[in-house]
Protein backbone atom coordinates (compact mmCIF):
# COMPACT_ATOMS: atom_id res chain seq x y z
CA UNK A 1 0.00 0.00 0.00
CA UNK A 2 1.33 3.32 -1.17
CA UNK A 3 -0.31 6.65 0.50
CA UNK A 4 0.42 9.82 -1.19
CA UNK A 5 -0.02 13.22 0.51
CA UNK A 6 0.76 16.58 -2.04
CA UNK A 7 1.13 19.86 -1.51
CA UNK A 8 1.76 22.96 -2.59
CA UNK A 9 -0.23 24.75 -5.17
CA UNK A 10 -1.27 27.95 -5.65
CA UNK A 11 -2.11 31.02 -7.46
CA UNK A 12 1.08 32.73 -9.53
CA UNK A 13 1.22 35.16 -12.17
CA UNK A 14 2.47 34.26 -15.81
CA UNK A 15 5.91 33.87 -15.43
CA UNK A 16 5.96 32.59 -11.96
CA UNK A 17 7.81 29.63 -10.19
CA UNK A 18 5.97 27.08 -7.66
CA UNK A 19 6.95 24.17 -5.92
CA UNK A 20 4.73 20.71 -5.71
CA UNK A 21 5.60 18.11 -2.94
CA UNK A 22 4.41 14.48 -2.50
CA UNK A 23 5.18 12.89 0.82
CA UNK A 24 5.32 9.26 -0.26
CA UNK A 25 4.91 6.60 2.36
CA UNK A 26 5.78 3.12 1.42
CA UNK A 27 7.47 1.56 -1.35
CA UNK A 28 6.56 2.43 -5.45
CA UNK A 29 8.91 1.73 -8.54
CA UNK A 30 8.24 5.24 -10.22
CA UNK A 31 6.52 8.39 -9.40
CA UNK A 32 5.41 10.65 -11.84
CA UNK A 33 2.89 13.88 -11.79
CA UNK A 34 -0.09 14.45 -13.87
CA UNK A 35 -2.43 17.03 -14.25
CA UNK A 36 -6.07 17.75 -15.40
CA UNK A 37 -7.41 21.47 -16.88
CA UNK A 38 -11.15 22.17 -16.45
CA UNK A 39 -13.02 20.27 -19.62
CA UNK A 40 -9.92 18.12 -20.36
CA UNK A 41 -8.66 14.62 -19.51
CA UNK A 42 -5.41 14.13 -17.39
CA UNK A 43 -2.55 14.48 -19.06
CA UNK A 44 1.39 12.94 -18.56
CA UNK A 45 3.53 16.06 -16.53
CA UNK A 46 6.71 14.66 -15.84
CA UNK A 47 7.66 10.75 -13.87
CA UNK A 48 10.95 8.95 -12.37
CA UNK A 49 11.98 6.18 -11.27
CA UNK A 50 12.48 5.42 -7.99
CA UNK A 51 16.19 5.07 -8.10
CA UNK A 52 16.12 8.55 -10.17
CA UNK A 53 18.03 6.71 -12.38
CA UNK A 54 15.31 7.30 -15.50
CA UNK A 55 13.13 10.74 -15.70
CA UNK A 56 10.60 11.53 -18.48
CA UNK A 57 9.08 14.78 -19.43
CA UNK A 58 6.12 16.01 -21.49
CA UNK A 59 7.39 17.96 -23.91
CA UNK A 60 5.06 20.87 -23.12
CA UNK A 61 6.78 21.33 -19.77
CA UNK A 62 10.64 20.49 -20.90
CA UNK A 63 12.94 23.12 -19.70
CA UNK A 64 10.53 24.50 -17.56
CA UNK A 65 9.98 22.05 -14.60
CA UNK A 66 12.08 20.05 -12.57
CA UNK A 67 10.94 16.81 -11.10
CA UNK A 68 13.23 15.27 -8.07
CA UNK A 69 12.86 13.30 -5.35
CA UNK A 70 14.21 13.93 -1.65
CA UNK A 71 15.64 10.46 -0.17
CA UNK A 72 15.80 11.87 3.25
CA UNK A 73 12.04 11.74 3.51
CA UNK A 74 10.88 10.29 0.61
CA UNK A 75 9.47 13.76 -1.15
CA UNK A 76 8.54 13.93 -4.66
CA UNK A 77 9.17 17.06 -5.87
CA UNK A 78 8.10 19.33 -8.86
CA UNK A 79 9.57 22.66 -9.54
CA UNK A 80 7.55 24.71 -11.92
CA UNK A 81 9.26 27.35 -13.47
CA UNK A 82 7.94 29.97 -16.40
CA UNK A 83 4.71 29.01 -15.42
CA UNK A 84 2.23 29.72 -18.15
CA UNK A 85 -1.73 30.54 -18.17
CA UNK A 86 -1.92 27.24 -19.81
CA UNK A 87 -0.56 25.66 -16.80
CA UNK A 88 -3.17 25.99 -15.12
CA UNK A 89 -4.54 22.79 -14.06
CA UNK A 90 -5.10 20.21 -10.93
CA UNK A 91 -1.89 18.86 -10.69
CA UNK A 92 -1.90 15.06 -9.41
CA UNK A 93 1.02 13.34 -7.74
CA UNK A 94 0.78 8.85 -8.82
CA UNK A 95 3.26 6.20 -7.85
CA UNK A 96 3.38 2.61 -9.71
CA UNK A 97 4.22 -0.47 -8.38
CA UNK A 98 4.67 -1.69 -11.78
CA UNK A 99 7.19 0.34 -13.80
CA UNK A 100 7.89 3.62 -14.72
CA UNK A 101 5.10 5.01 -17.44
CA UNK A 102 3.74 8.06 -18.62
CA UNK A 103 1.29 6.22 -19.06
CA UNK A 104 -1.61 6.91 -16.25
CA UNK A 105 -2.92 3.10 -16.38
CA UNK A 106 0.06 1.85 -15.53
CA UNK A 107 -0.19 4.07 -11.86
CA UNK A 108 -1.68 2.48 -8.82
CA UNK A 109 -1.72 5.05 -6.24
CA UNK A 110 -3.08 8.41 -6.94
CA UNK A 111 -2.72 12.09 -4.78
CA UNK A 112 -5.79 13.69 -3.97
CA UNK A 113 -4.45 16.77 -6.78
CA UNK A 114 -3.85 20.23 -5.74
CA UNK A 115 -5.08 23.38 -7.76
CA UNK A 116 -1.97 25.51 -9.59
CA UNK A 117 -3.98 28.48 -11.29
CA UNK A 118 -1.54 31.02 -13.41
CA UNK A 119 -2.91 33.94 -14.34
CA UNK A 120 -2.17 36.13 -17.32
Amino acid sequence: QVQLIESGGGLVQAGGALSLSCVVSGRAYATGWFRQAPGKEREFVAAMSWSVANIYYADFVKGRFTISRDTADNTVSLQMNSLKPEDTAVYYCAASVRGLSVDESAYDYWGQGTQVTVSS
